[in-house]
């Protein structure tokens, strides 16, 4: 878009070209024929990143037309006296959060620092970009170039973070001119030279990815056997990732092993295994639920009367009570289903899981033998007094206390769950009566 370009007659698209010319001053890059004053921010990055010449030009007109429609539709909210064709710093710091907000979140839910920069404030040019604004586009242009070259990686949106994470503190490294501790040289990126992008990041993930499909057989393979996309992008849900994979990436890194061969990295997260008993592992809450309903109904109802008064009697409440019992032996079998299902997961880096397998076990095994053993005592002390007396409904509040107890994570699941359920739809019905109101104003 220069020259005479017939897009050009559009102050905001004139704005949004303006606004990436600033690269001047930028530290020159290490390719050769750098003409400073005649690039931008896309070429100035594709010549110090290793992006692709056509990449940076999709992407150039990309984010000149993001900028310009979103000055165009905030044309109302900015300051009467701004220029139209200059870009306001509003415009870029937005873009620049909403195409980062999945980078942002996946670095908090790591527990990493961002690799974003950007003051609060700064100096602002009058017919230009100050320095945080640039910072902006350049953090926003460069996510943009990984995108467009990441070709099938798209598919993986935090193996995509985990790529930024990297590339924006090279690139903060560069622009603040720092001094690498082991040349005692300027920083240069990790990643850099003719096509360096596509060959040393791009080329390494996408070749581990043809392999597991070839690996798969058409997809014929059981599914525990190979990773597709979002097995691989689980990889990158977990701190170890910065610390097995680290960066700039070497095909020495296990992560890099092909199948079939010994040190591959499997599945990491989730492992379908193709049983019967998947009816009853994912949804055991139904069936927890039919199953005890079904039982106090059978207790109930073999009395002979009818439910309000057969439940009038101590006898009948206390065999219902027998129902904790029986959900106690479901959570036993749940968590075998769970340990026999997802044991390919263990290995000596995962450790923990399976003590947590081992321990689901023995907790619901616990609980049960805890039930069992209360409810006999309370039994035996209403058999031993012929009646239910102060000692033996003492033992029925000593189970009624386990329960309790044994209630409490299954209630807080519970809470959890409907709030997380009904979060989203609340938040959608505040924001559709906050525009309902500023209508009706």
């Amino acid at each position: 878009m220069q020259g005479e370009h017939p897009s050009l007659r559009f102050p905001e698209v004139r704005a949004a070209v303006e606004a990436l010319a600033h690269a001047a001053d930028l530290p020159p890059p290490l390719a050769r024929g750098w003409d400073a004053f005649r690039a931008d921010l896309f070429d100035w990055l594709g010549a110090t990143c290793g992006f692709q010449l056509d990449n940076v030009r999709n992407q150039r007109e990309h984010l000149v037309l993001l900028l310009a429609n979103a000055q165009l539709r905030a044309g109302g909210t900015l300051p009467t006296d701004h220029p139209a064709d200059v870009l306001h710093h509003s415009i870029a710091r937005d873009i620049r959060r909403k195409l980062l907000k999945n980078y942002k979140t996946w670095c908090s839910y790591l527990g990493k620092r961002p690799h974003v920069h950007v003051p609060s404030g700064g100096r602002r040019v009058a017919q230009g970009v100050g320095p945080d604004t640039r910072r902006d586009l350049l953090y926003t242009a460069l996510y943009l170039l990984i995108w467009g070259e990441a070709a099938n990686l798209r598919f993986m949106p935090e193996c995509l973070c985990y790529i930024f994470h990297y590339m924006a503190l090279d690139l903060n490294h560069v622009i603040d001119q720092s001094i690498d501790i082991e040349t005692g040289r300027p920083s240069v990126p990790a990643v850099h030279g003719v096509d360096a992008f596509l060959d040393k990041v791009v080329k390494p993930i996408y070749d581990v990815l043809e392999a597991e499909v070839k690996f798969s057989r058409n997809g014929t393979k059981p599914h525990s056997a190979w990773r597709n996309y979002d097995d691989v992008n689980e990889y990158f849900w977990s701190r170890r990732v910065f610390r097995r994979l680290q960066w700039p990436l070497s095909p020495a890194r296990s992560f890099f092993i092909k199948p079939g061969n010994p040190g591959r990295i499997g599945k990491t997260g989730f492992v379908e295994q193709r049983s019967f008993w998947n009816v009853y592992r994912s949804f055991d809450r139904v069936w927890v639920i039919l199953i005890l309903f079904f039982q106090a109904a059978m207790i109930v109802a073999w009395d002979g009367h009818t439910p309000w008064f057969s439940l009038r009697y101590r006898d009948i409440q206390i065999r219902v009570l027998s129902v904790f019992i029986t959900w106690a032996a479901l959570r036993i079998v749940q968590a075998v289903l769970d340990a026999g299902t997802q044991y390919s997961l263990v290995r000596t880096d995962t450790i923990f899981l399976a003590v947590r397998m081992v321990l689901k076990v023995l907790v619901a095994v616990g609980w049960t033998i805890t039930f069992i053993v209360l409810y006999v005592r309370m039994w035996n002390q209403r058999w031993h007094d012929r009646r239910w007396s102060f000692s033996a409904n003492s033992r029925v509040l000593n189970y009624l206390e386990a329960a309790a107890v044994f209630l409490i994570p299954q209630v807080l699941a519970l809470v959890l769950f409907i709030r997380i359920l009904l979060l989203p739809t609340a938040a959608r019905g505040l924001s559709c009566g906050a525009r309902l109101l500023e209508n009706s104003a």
